[in-house]
This record gives C-alpha cells, structure tokens and sequence, in this order.
C-alpha cells in the first residue's frame, strides 16, 4: 500500500503539469507548420488531390442527403392505396440500395484519393525531422533519452494520419452533413424540426468536449508514463551486462513497474470516466429523437406531414448522430494529435547549436596543417574546460596529447570536428577557419579511430563500408586486410556478411577497434584523429592495433589523444595537459629528460606494466603458488 501511494504522489505533479501544458498549447501554430506539407508548393499533383477528394466528400455528403428522401417516399408508396404503387416503392427500395452505394463509393473514392496526399505529408515531416535531429549539436544528443525521443518521433507521425483522418473525414463532413439537414429542415418541413437538431448538437458537443477535456487529463499521465517505461526499459536493455554484472535485474524490473503502475492507474480512470461520457451522450440523443418524434407525431395526426415525413426526419437524426457518437473520441484524438505533433515540430524548430556560416566554403587541404590559436572553450558558462590553448600540428606530422582525466584531451576532439564552437580563439586548418568552412566538407577531411567504437547492428562489410558508402566489396575486403582483422573475418561462418549485434557487442574489444580503423583506411582521409583508440585493450591487444595505426598514420598529419603514453613515444611531439592548460611540450626524450609531469606520468604507468608483467611470470611460474602471487605486493601494486 505504502508503494502505491509514493507512486501516486508523481502522478498528481504530471498532472498539474499537463494542465498548464494544455492551456498554453499553440493549436493554429501547429496547424500553420503542419499545412505547407498538406498543400506542397512544388508539388501541384497532391494539391489536385486535395480538390479532388475534397469534392468526393461533398458528392457523398450530398447523396447522404438523398437517402432518407427515398427510403420516406418508399413507406408512403406502401401505405393503402392502389396495387401500383407496390412499383413505386419497389423503384424507390431500389433508389435507396444505389445511393446508399454511391454514398460509400464517393467516400472510398475521397481516401483512395487523398492516401498519396497524407502519407506524403507524413514522409516528408518524419524526414525532416530525421534529418535535423542530425544536424543538432552533440550537447542534444548527449541529453537526450533515445526511447523517449523515439516515442515523440513515432507519436508525431502517428498524429499526422489521426490529424487528416478524423478532421478531413469526420468533422468536416459531419459540420457539412449538419448544415445541409438544417437546411432541408427548415426549408421543406419546419424551423422546430432544425432548431431542434441544431440545439441537441451542440448541447451534445458541449457535454462531450467538456467530458473529454477532463478525461485528457489522465491520457497526458498515461503517454508520460508510457514514455517513462519505453525510455526505462530501451536504457536497461542497451545496458544488459552491466545490468548483469551488479545483478540489479530486480531493481530495473521495479523501475519498469512503477512506470507502468502510473499508467495503469491513469488507464483505469480513463476508462471510467469513459462509461459516465457514453451514458451522457446517450441521453442527449434520446432527448432530441424523443421531441423531433413527438412533434412529427402531432404534425401527421393533424395532417401537415405523411408517415414517410416522419421517417425521412428520424433518418435526418440517425444519420447525423452516428458520426457524433464518436464526437469524444474524434475530439480527442485530434487533440492529441496536434499535441503530439507539436513535440515533434518543437524538435523541427530547435535551433542548431553548431551552424555553417552564411559564407561558408568547402574546405581546401593542402597539406593538412592544424593550429589552435589560443582557444578557450567550455560547456557551461561557470566551467571552463580549455584556458587559451595553442598549438599546431604541422603537415604530416604526429603530435599527442597526454594527460590525466578532466584535462580537457577528448573536447580537443569534439572541437576539431566542430561538435561544438569555441568561445574564444580559432581553430584553423591549412590557415582556414573551421568556423568558416562547411561542416560537412571538414569532416569529410578527418578520419577518427574512437576509444568506444559503436557499430551499427548490421553486417561488418556494412560497418567498414560506412567509412566510405560508394567503396566496393574489393576495397572493403582490401581496407580490411590493411587492419588486420580480415583473416579473423574470414574464419566466421558469413564472412563479411556476419551481423555485429546492438552496437557491435558479438565483438571484442581488439576487432571493435580493427573495424574502426578498416573504416578509417577506407575513407582515406588526410587527417587523423586517434582518440585513446588503446586504452581498453590489454597489453597483446594493443600492440597489435598500435602497429596498424601506425601504419594509417604515415603521411597522414596525425593527432593522437593517449592515456598510455606507451603508445605516443615516437610522437613528433608531445602535448601535457592539465586542467585544460598546456603545462609542458616536447619530444618523448624531452620530456623524461625534464623529469616533470610527464616523466611522472611515464614512471607510474612502466611501475605498473612490470608489476602486471612479473604478476605473469609468478602465476606461470608452477614453483609459485597463486595464492602467494595473489598476495604479494607486487600483485596488490
């Protein structure tokens, strides 16, 4: 009980939350971004479309119309009178059958019509957004939840075909239908008859929206916690082992639960306060069927209207309320349509972080020289993580950047490929501003072999290919061979063709990282980027990869962010940093000579190498116990 009532305290908060959402939502701002889609101005075909299924719906309104006038004039022609008449009511038996036909026909013929029209619409806004959500800036995405994002991308779509379908094919119509009844009403039969119609229509939108909107309150905290759920549950599913390694399995599944507590405690509100809207609805139809009949009753007894009058009426009414029986869910759904829509264009309207200036140009490299000049950069306003750094990586050349964590190495690299902006100074490439080229072009320029290398959950050849999307099987193969990973390919049942699982994880580490550097040999780029690319592989592992690095890396101008400074000692130079300031540069033997941070650095990491290597030694060694080796202090070391 003491669980369920903490779980219900968050909803009252959404709740609240929703409600102010709800009153400063922009309806008409939304179906102002929305309509250029439904109306394209490079495309006159769909706007015909639009015409043509618009005039569908008012033939088969029209013909709704006709019905009732058949089906009246066929009961008066069986009213006691001559045997011919039999005929007539026959013919109009008939009349009736055909235009009820025609009816569906012209509303058929309207979807089929405007099918291309909203599915176009809905292809075009999704690949929109598909393509801004890749122009957003790193700092987005890294906020981001991926579940929920996915939930408002599919949601939005999803909205645009519940949008066009109940607003082009029930409301409009149904406004349409009302007009038309109210019309004949007052024209062929009495102004009582419309007024009454009319009157019971709106007193049964009135009751229904004002049901609905306190009922939407519970459908906010439902998609919430949907949300929440599908966000909880894509986070704990991408992370299974470490789910597994702390065996928190219990634990993910009670986070799920909770969520999913919030969403069945809203459903079970929605569904009753969906019985009490029913139950109104009902009356008020019978309520207005009751008086309409009262009325014709009178009128025949007193000789102003013959029986098929009465039923050409109560068809009038039948006809109309059975589109407003599902005025609340219709309602509804529009409603919820245009709010989820409105998440997704609020996606489509966020602002890029990073843009390409007005006057930006392809880059141009020549040799392939980088300069930071005096760059000062940070990702918060109170935290500066660069303090005016300069220095230049000169053509073909090999420079690394050591030091401790928080130092500011890995944001060297989000700004070179102008993930981000710097605040100050300027990044330049062959003396060109990278704040003036196009993004694309300078990115196209740089190859990156990352310390977590994501594979997508495809094949290898596609993962490798994807450095290079125009590359043939030959140079994917060759690209391969070049990493060192192609003699491992091929001992695999599918080869080339064997899926690498959600973000690569059927492979190690080592062939992770051999994967990535086959991708980067293929793009062939001018530039290197090695973002720690061996520090999570053991020592065998490394020396390997850092062999086929070196081999990418010649001729190539080369920038080499390290941990293991193992790997960076035959560097052209050496950069330390600390704290986002650059406290010492140089040649490796420089640098030892100096005897300071770095030699520091340099001296714990071959401490702790030959502590691991005599720890070897000791448990290969049979004379040696491996609990005397496990607690030795060079094993403790």
């Amino acid at each position: 009980m003491n669980d369920q009532t903490a779980i219900k305290a968050p909803s009252q908060a959404a709740l609240k939350k929703r409600l102010d959402e709800e009153k400063s939502f922009d309806y008409w701002g939304t179906l102002a971004a929305f309509f250029p889609y439904l109306w394209p101005a490079d495309r006159p075909e769909l706007r015909w479309r639009v015409v043509a299924a618009l005039g569908a719906l008012i033939l088969a309104k029209a013909i709704t119309i006709a019905v009732p006038f058949f089906f009246g004039r066929a009961v008066d022609a069986l009213a006691p009178g001559p045997a011919q008449a039999v005929g007539v009511a026959i013919a109009m038996i008939l009349a009736y059958g055909f235009a009820r036909t025609l009816m569906q026909a012209f509303a058929q013929l309207r979807d089929a019509i405007f099918a291309k029209v909203a599915y176009h619409a809905v292809q075009q806004i999704a690949g929109a957004t598909f393509r801004h959500l890749h122009r957003l800036s790193l700092r987005f995405h890294l906020e981001r939840r991926t579940g929920g994002l996915q939930r408002v991308i599919d949601r939005g779509t999803k909205g645009i075909d519940s949008l066009l379908s109940w607003t082009l094919f029930s409301i409009a119509p149904t406004i349409l239908e009302l007009a038309l009844v109210a019309g004949i009403l007052t024209w062929v039969y009495s102004p009582t008859y419309a007024l009454i119609t009319v009157i019971a229509v709106a007193a049964y939108g009135w009751f229904t929206i004002a049901i609905t909107n306190w009922r939407v309150r519970f459908r906010r905290v439902m998609n919430d916690s949907d949300t929440d759920a599908n966000t909880k549950a894509v986070d704990s599913l991408l992370n299974f082992e470490t789910v597994k390694y702390f065996g928190n399995e219990e634990h993910e599944a009670s986070r799920f639960d909770k969520a999913m507590l919030r969403y069945a405690a809203a459903s079970e509100k929605t569904q009753t306060s969906l019985s009490l809207l029913n139950t109104g609805q009902a009356a008020i139809i019978a309520a207005a069927l009751i008086a309409v009949m009262i009325i014709a009753a009178n009128d025949i007894a007193a000789g102003r209207m013959a029986i098929g009058d009465l039923v050409v009426i109560n068809t009038f009414l039948i006809q109309l309320y059975v589109p407003l029986n599902l005025l609340g869910t219709v309602y509804r759904e529009i409603q919820q349509a245009l709010i989820d829509m409105e998440k997704m264009f609020d996606h489509l309207r966020m602002e890029e972080e990073v843009k390409d200036a007005p006057d930006a140009v392809p880059l141009r490299v020549k040799g392939g020289e980088i300069a930071f000049e005096n760059v000062v950069f940070s990702y918060e306003p109170n935290r500066t993580i660069l303090h005016g750094i300069s220095f230049t990586v000169p053509a073909g050349k090999t420079v690394a950047i050591v030091g401790p964590s928080g130092a500011g190495k890995s944001t060297i690299s989000r700004i070179l490929f102008r993930f981000y902006d710097v605040q100050g100074g300027r990044v330049t490439i062959d003396g060109q501003d990278i704040a003036h080229v196009t993004q694309k072009s300078l990115r196209a320029a740089i190859g990156i072999v990352p310390q977590d290398t994501v594979l997508f959950n495809d094949t290898i050849r596609y993962n490798i290919r994807y450095g290079r999307m125009d590359a043939t099987d030959r140079e994917v193969e060759e690209a391969a061979r070049m990493a060192q990973i192609d003699g491992l390919i091929r001992l695999a049942p599918d080869g080339f063709e064997t899926m690498v699982g959600e973000r690569g994880l059927k492979l190690s580490g080592g062939e992770k990282q051999r994967v990535a550097i086959a991708r980067t040999i293929l793009k062939n780029p001018p530039m290197l980027l090695l973002d720690e690319a061996t520090s999570a592989l053991d020592t065998h592992t490394e020396r390997e990869i850092q062999a086929a690095l070196n081999e990418i890396a010649k001729n190539r101008t080369t920038l080499v962010i390290a941990h293991r400074l193992s790997t960076v000692v035959d560097a052209d130079e050496i950069i330390v940093l600390d704290a986002g300031r650059i406290i010492e540069r140089g040649t490796h033997q420089m640098l030892l000579a100096k005897g300071g941070a770095y030699a520091s650095m340099w001296n714990r990491q071959k401490e702790a190498a030959e502590a691991r290597d005599k720890l070897r030694e000791a448990e290969a060694d049979p004379a040696v116990s491996p609990d005397i080796a496990r607690a030795s202090p060079v094993a403790v070391s």
